[in-house]
């Protein structure tokens, strides 16, 4: 009597479902579009635009692959062909406001919001090709093959950038701090 086979278990990924996408990455591509300079105004449609790309383009998603990093690439596209527009050439900085978190002090709230802003007008300083590498690397984490991957970009260029990017970066912050009066 010939053994039966044993039935192989499936381990591709399941697919994704892009509205379950949605739900679970809208506060992330929200905050990678404000990175990338797009105006607080201009953020709720812009999120919907990149998940309307993200629903056109999800079969071609690699879902071996991490998911931010594709999203962020569409999000760089949506904020690209934003900030080609002439009515965005001009970069107006508005304050940054967010609800403060309890865990802190008034007098620590209002600092961390002071960071916060400096982090954010220091990354508008930057080159969109810079800035891109370096959020993606720096602040979400992501391993520089991912990131090239991501950006279209090889890996050496996305080093260069990134090394470019965090002088930059530093030099913007180090201008900023002073001008405001001393923030580190």
């Amino acid at each position: 009597m010939a053994a039966e086979p044993l039935p192989v278990a499936d381990t591709s990924p399941a697919p994704l479902d892009a509205s379950q996408v949605f739900r679970q990455e809208f506060r992330y591509v929200w905050g990678s579009l404000r990175r990338l300079g797009v105006h607080d105004a201009d953020l709720e449609d812009l999120t919907h635009e990149v998940f309307v790309r993200v629903h056109a383009q999800l079969s071609l998603f690699d879902p071996t692959r991490p998911l931010r990093p594709w999203l962020f690439g569409i999000a760089l596209g949506v904020s690209a062909n934003y900030r080609r527009l002439a009515r965005h050439r001009v970069e107006v900085f508005k304050e940054v406001t967010e609800l403060p978190d309890g865990a802190h002090s008034a007098d620590e709230q209002v600092e961390l919001q002071q960071r916060r802003e400096l982090v954010h007008r220091a990354l508008h300083k930057l080159p969109l090709e810079q800035r891109a590498v370096l959020v993606l690397h720096e602040m979400d984490g992501f391993g520089m093959p991912d990131v090239a991957l991501a950006l279209g970009i090889n890996v050496n260029t996305a080093y260069s950038r990134l090394r470019i990017g965090r002088a930059a970066f530093k030099t913007a912050v180090q201008r900023l701090a002073r001008s405001l009066g001393g923030l580190r």
